[in-house]
């Protein structure tokens, strides 16, 4: 919804909203005194963040060509992989030795800055247009059916479940026939654009799903102490940086396709490993976790910018915040797909409990082999264009 909205208005205003409701979140979630409260104020972080992560890359994608565009997006990549290294280090020992409330106060300073850089220097690519209006029937329908069908595939409620696929359906004709309907309906007709926005979907499912279970394995599997999931989880998390810091430099080399079915090539070899290795023991496990992790961090970056190089320009914040939009809710799906496959986790022997896993990440590689594929279809169909030209 923010990326659409800053089709019409322009990025800078919104994405200075979006900081000023991620702190005033965050400030009010350090003052919470019950759950409830602590709960809304945080739906109020989730808002402003919502709005700065898909707004960043698109201003991003506005002000730099393709190959400067990877490089950057490379870097951003590579501060979140940094950020997920060192804010449960940094958050476990505020918590240890100070309050959890500074946990939400520490965002405060730094966002101020932010805000004060960007207020100043910020340039505006997008002029704000005269009227707009945005598909509230549809949008409506999209969001009670995305929240039903995840909240049934979690409660595992039938009802729900095809009540969500019904309220997705009815969305639809809304969206084809609006002039600025929240999916970026033009650049879903481009195959390009389409097939990036189905990968993402499908890698958010088995990268997020298997992100929620391996400290399971580490635990009930392994035998090891929560702690010790770091082993397997940091390796994932150094590979996807990594990647996509290398692979932001690599773009005037290689092809931005290319590099997609590289990046998703080797998010099925990982994958490949989690369910072979189940039964290897944790350092197996954790190679297996540094090449997903680096297919992970390639796949996104790449089908990112083929989403932007795709995209009209009239709906290039919309596009954006779609490829943002199907990663999330890709793992939204593949965490309850996955707690499905392994089945009920209380009573049951460790023999159980590794089949189970095995199930669930024999999934997730069907879900990045099926990318993979598409990606593949994906280049070949670009090299026949380029013979044919």
């Amino acid at each position: 919804l923010w990326g659409r909205l800053s089709d019409f208005t322009g990025r800078k205003v919104l994405y200075l909203v979006g900081v000023v409701l991620f702190l005033i979140g965050s400030a009010l979630s350090g003052a919470a005194h019950n759950m409830s409260f602590l709960i809304a104020m945080r739906a109020i972080q989730g808002l402003g963040a919502g709005c700065v992560l898909p707004l960043a890359s698109t201003i991003v994608g506005e002000m730099y060509n393709l190959e400067k565009r990877a490089k950057i997006q490379g870097y951003i990549s590579g501060v979140w992989g940094l950020s997920g290294l060192l804010g449960p280090l940094i958050g476990g020992l505020i918590v240890d030795h100070s309050s959890w409330r500074w946990v939400f106060y520490l965002n405060i300073p730094f966002g101020l800055v932010a805000l004060i850089l960007c207020a100043i220097f910020m340039e505006d690519y997008v002029e704000r247009a005269a009227h707009f209006r945005i598909d509230v029937p549809g949008t409506v329908l999209l969001v009670i059916g995305i929240g039903l069908l995840s909240w049934g595939l979690d409660r595992e409620v039938l009802l729900m479940i095809v009540g969500g696929i019904v309220a997705i359906g009815l969305a639809m004709p809304f969206e084809w026939r609006h002039p600025a309907p929240l999916l970026p309906m033009a650049s879903l007709r481009d195959a390009v654009s389409r097939n990036s926005l189905f990968n993402n979907l499908l890698a958010g499912a088995a990268f997020f799903g298997a992100i929620a279970y391996i400290p399971l394995f580490v635990q009930e599997v392994a035998e090891a102490a929560a702690t010790t999931a770091g082993i397997v989880l940091t390796p994932m998390i150094i590979g996807s940086t990594i990647a996509s810091i290398v692979g932001g430099r690599l773009l005037h080399r290689i092809s931005l396709r290319a590099l997609n079915v590289t990046g998703f090539f080797l998010l099925t070899v990982g994958f490949a490993g989690f369910a072979l290795f189940v039964h290897a023991g944790i350092y197996a496990m954790a190679a297996a976790g540094f090449v997903a992790g680096s297919g992970m961090g390639l796949g996104m970056l790449t089908t990112l910018l083929l989403v932007q190089n795709n995209s009209p320009s009239h709906e290039f914040g919309a596009a954006t915040a779609a490829t943002f939009f199907a990663r999330t809710i890709g793992g939204a799906f593949g965490v309850p797909l996955m707690a499905l496959l392994i089945g009920e986790m209380k009573g049951i022997s460790t023999i159980q409990l590794t089949a189970g896993l095995q199930r669930g990440f024999a999934l997730g590689f069907g879900l990045v082999l099926l990318a993979l594929i598409v990606s593949m279809l994906g280049m070949r169909s670009s090299l026949k264009k380029s013979s044919a030209a």
